[in-house]
């Protein structure tokens, strides 16, 4: 595989024992999709599916009715939610992949409080009615900001991999977000060198994260 930004991807021969391998736009490595383009889109938009596979297969219990919408968000957080967010911690999430996952979200709670798509109720009337707020997006930056917590006071290889940087130029147009970039913003305002600063302070880390996560940015 080429991992790479261009439309096309570079072509790259390997021979082993005079045997040509195959290149491929993508592979699954440790239940996780690896893309040419670097991008986390192919395996966030499986992991998704695989969700409302499980969330299919559980669709008697979690629809129904005669038992608490309380203990069926109990069981959504248990056996749904963790198929959904395996890997979470090294995605990049765009503001395009934030709104699909956010439909996601308010796609269980649809069926769970069994809301058929003709009623036209808007997503703060169905988060009102199944007493919640959105989480999903929320419990993945944070898990993001812990796992970034352990490899930036660790060091080693995992830290070089995280704060290393290409030499060149930069190529023009828009330039893709990367997950520092997301992790400041959600964290509150500040640069990314403000970030790898706070985080050497374990208390003080952890502080940001918890107040991050319940103002919900």
């Amino acid at each position: 595989m080429v991992i790479s930004r261009k439309q096309e991807s570079p072509k790259c021969d390997i021979i082993i024992n005079k045997v040509k391998l195959k290149q491929t736009e993508k592979f699954k490595y440790l239940g996780t999709i690896i893309s040419n383009d670097g991008k986390t889109n192919r395996e966030i938009s499986a992991r998704t599916a695989q969700a409302k596979i499980n969330f299919q297969k559980m669709k008697t219990i979690l629809t129904n009715k005669h038992i608490s919408i309380e203990t069926r968000k109990r069981a959504l957080q248990r056996y749904i939610k963790p198929v959904q967010m395996y890997g979470c911690e090294a995605w990049t999430i765009s503001k395009q992949i934030q709104n699909k996952l956010d439909a996601t979200e308010m796609w269980f709670l649809g069926r769970m409080l069994r809301i058929p798509w003709t009623a036209k109720k808007t997503d703060e009337i169905v988060l009102n009615e199944a007493n919640k707020r959105r989480s999903l997006v929320r419990t993945i930056r944070k898990r993001q900001a812990t796992f970034l917590g352990h490899v930036m006071r660790r060091g080693k290889l995992q830290h070089l991999v995280t704060t290393g940087k290409f030499e060149g130029k930069r190529s023009r147009g828009r330039q893709r977000e990367k997950i520092m970039d997301g992790l400041a913003t959600w964290l509150g305002p500040g640069k990314v060198s403000d970030i790898l600063a706070a985080v050497k302070d374990r208390d003080l880390w952890r502080d940001l994260i918890a107040n991050a996560y319940k103002q919900g940015t």
